[in-house]
C-alpha cells in the first residue's frame, strides 16, 4: 500500500515538476522568512551568558499555572495571551534582549515577532522549558 503511494507521488512529481518546484521553493521560503521574524533560537548556554552578563531579560509566555509548575529563576510570566496587552510593562528592559520562554520552544516564535514588531530585540530559548529541564538546569517554583 505504502509502495503503491509512494509511486502515486513520485509519478505526480515527475509529471508536475514546475509545479512541485514551484511548492518547494515556496515552502523554503516561508521557513526562511518565519525563522528571521522569530527571532534567533539561543542554547540554555547562551541564554546563561547572557543573563550573567546582564544583557538579557527572560520572558516567560506560558499560561500562569504552567509558569507555576516551574520556571527559570528571575524570569517573568506573561501569557502568550496577554503579550499584545502588556507589552508596555517591557519597555524598562528595551535595552537588553529579551528571550522568549514556552514550552516547547514551538510558540516562542510568534512572541517574539510581536516584540521585535514593537521594537524590541527578542530572540527564543531553543528547546523551550522542557529542553531546559531536561539539561537537569534548575526551575524555581
Amino acid at each position: 500500500m505504502f509502495a503503491d503511494t509512494l509511486a502515486k507521488f513520485l509519478e505526480f512529481i515527475t509529471a508536475h515538476y514546475v509545479l512541485s518546484g514551484t511548492f518547494i521553493v515556496l515552502v523554503v521560503l516561508l521557513i526562511v522568512q518565519q525563522s528571521r521574524n522569530a527571532g534567533r533560537n539561543l542554547s540554555s548556554r547562551e541564554l546563561t551568558a547572557m543573563v550573567n552578563r546582564d544583557e538579557a531579560f527572560i520572558l516567560d509566555i506560558r499560561p500562569k499555572k504552567e509558569f507555576s509548575t516551574g520556571h527559570i529563576v528571575g524570569s517573568v510570566n506573561i501569557s502568550n495571551d496577554q503579550l499584545k496587552d502588556k507589552m508596555a510593562e517591557l519597555e524598562k528592559h528595551k535595552d537588553k534582549t529579551i528571550i522568549v520562554v514556552c514550552a516547547s520552544g514551538m510558540n516562542a516564535g510568534g512572541a517574539c515577532a510581536e516584540l521585535k514588531k514593537a521594537g524590541f530585540t527578542a530572540a527564543r530559548l531553543s528547546g523551550g522549558i522542557t529542553g531546559w529541564r531536561s539539561e537537569n538546569l534548575p526551575v524555581v517554583k
